[in-house]
C-alpha cells in the first residue's frame, strides 16, 4: 500500500501518519530512489543527491531532442548526461502511460521517487513506490502552481519567493507540503539569477527533505484550502505573454521586463514613421525619476548613450536589447549607427 493512499483521504491533519509509522526506519544506501527530471535544475539536484550518498537506482527524462539544421544529431537531457556519467539507468518514455515503461520503472522497485521540473505524472507512475513521489517547486506554495512559478513571482512583483518539496496527488502542485524555504527578490534580481539561486536552494530542501525521511521527521500537510481568488497561478508562457505594455506604471514594466529576462525576454515592436514594424526585446532596464511623462512607447534618445522610454507614469532607461536579425547587446553598443529618429514602440 502506498503512503499516498493515506494523504488522498479527508483526514484532520493531525491523523495523518508519520511515513515510518507505517514502513520501518531504513539506511541511506537501502532506500532506492528513481528521480525524475529534465533541465539544469533538476540536473543539480541529482548531482547533489549523488554526492550526498543517496541510492538513486534509475532515472527518467525527455527523450533526447533533434538538433542542428536537419534535426540529425540528438541531444540529450543535462538530467541524462549526469546519469550516463554516473552509471545510473535511464528510462526515456515518449508517454508516461506506455505499459512498456510502466514496466520497466515497476522493476526499478523504488521505494520512492522525487520529480524536479518534469512532466505531469500519471496516477500509475506516482502512485507506484511504497513511499509515495514527492516534488520539488519553484515557489511557496499554494501560490504561484504551474510550469513558470520563478517568472510570475518577479512579473507580478513579489519581494520573496522560495522552493518547496510536497506529495503529489491528482490535482497539479496541491499535494500535502512537507517543507518550504523562502528567499528575497531582490530588486536586481531577474528570472535568470533567480533560477540559479532558487536550484541551489531547491537542492538543499530535497537533501533536507530526504534526510528527514530517514529520521522519521517528517510529516506532510494538507495545503490550506484558499479561494481560488486570493491564489496567483503560474501558467505556461508563450511568446504573446511577454509582449510590452507600455501604457503600465514603471515599476510594473520593469518587474515584467525582469521576470522575463533572460529568457524567453520581454517584447516589443519598434514602430518607425515610414511603416517599418520590427521586434525589440529588451533584456534589462531601470527606472528613471525624473523622466517627463510622455506618451506611453515614446523614445527620448541621444543617439548615443542613453535610450529611454516613456511608461504610464515616467520612463525606463534600456541597458540590454536586441532588435531582429542581431545580437544582444548594451545600448550603446546598439545605438551606434541607429537612427531612431521619428520612431516609437508599440
Amino acid at each position: 500500500m502506498s503512503y499516498l493512499n493515506f494523504l488522498r483521504s479527508d483526514r484532520k491533519k493531525e491523523d495523518i501518519p508519520n511515513l515510518f509509522d507505517i514502513f520501518p526506519f531504513m539506511e541511506k544506501k537501502d532506500l532506492r530512489i528513481v528521480f525524475m527530471g529534465t533541465p539544469e535544475f533538476a540536473q543539480f539536484t541529482l548531482q547533489r543527491l549523488v554526492e550526498e550518498g543517496f541510492n538513486i537506482i534509475g532515472v527518467v527524462t525527455m527523450p533526447d531532442k533533434p538538433m542542428g539544421r536537419h534535426g540529425s544529431v540528438l541531444q540529450s537531457s543535462p538530467v541524462k548526461k549526469y546519469a550516463v556519467e554516473q552509471g545510473i539507468p535511464v528510462l526515456q518514455p515518449e508517454k508516461l502511460k506506455d505499459p512498456a515503461f510502466i514496466e520497466q520503472l515497476s522493476a526499478l522497485k523504488a521505494d520512492l521517487q522525487i520529480v524536479v521540473a518534469f512532466r505531469m505524472l500519471p496516477e500509475v507512475v506516482w502512485n507506484m513506490p511504497r513511499l509515495g513521489t514527492f516534488n520539488l517547486h519553484g515557489s511557496l506554495l499554494p501560490q504561484y502552481r504551474g510550469a513558470a512559478p520563478i517568472n510570475w513571482a518577479i512579473i507580478n512583483g513579489d519581494k520573496e519567493t522560495g522552493v518547496t518539496t510536497f506529495f503529489l496527488k491528482h490535482e497539479i502542485d496541491t499535494g500535502d507540503i512537507i517543507y518550504r524555504e523562502s528567499i528575497p527578490i531582490l530588486p536586481t534580481d531577474n528570472a535568470g539569477t533567480m533560477h540559479d539561486k532558487l536550484m541551489a536552494l531547491g537542492a538543499d530542501l530535497t537533501v533536507k527533505t530526504l534526510n528527514d525521511i530517514l529520521a522519521n521527521r517528517v510529516k506532510p500537510i494538507p495545503q490550506d484550502n484558499i479561494p481560488a481568488s486570493e491564489l496567483r497561478p503560474a501558467p505556461k508562457i508563450f511568446k504573446e505573454t511577454c509582449r510590452i505594455d507600455w501604457n503600465q506604471p514603471t515599476a510594473r514594466v520593469n518587474d515584467f521586463i525582469r521576470g522575463l529576462s533572460p529568457y524567453p525576454a520581454a517584447w516589443t515592436i519598434l514602430h518607425s514613421s515610414d511603416g517599418t514594424d520590427v521586434d525589440f526585446k529588451i533584456y534589462a532596464a531601470e527606472p528613471v525619476s525624473d523622466a517627463p511623462v510622455q506618451k506611453p512607447g515614446t523614445i527620448i534618445c541621444d543617439g548615443r548613450k542613453s535610450l529611454l522610454v516613456s511608461t504610464a507614469d515616467g520612463a525606463l532607461r534600456l541597458q540590454e536589447v536586441q532588435i531582429a536579425g542581431k545580437k544582444r547587446m548594451e545600448v550603446c553598443a546598439f545605438l551606434c549607427g541607429t537612427n531612431l529618429t521619428s520612431c516609437t514602440f508599440i
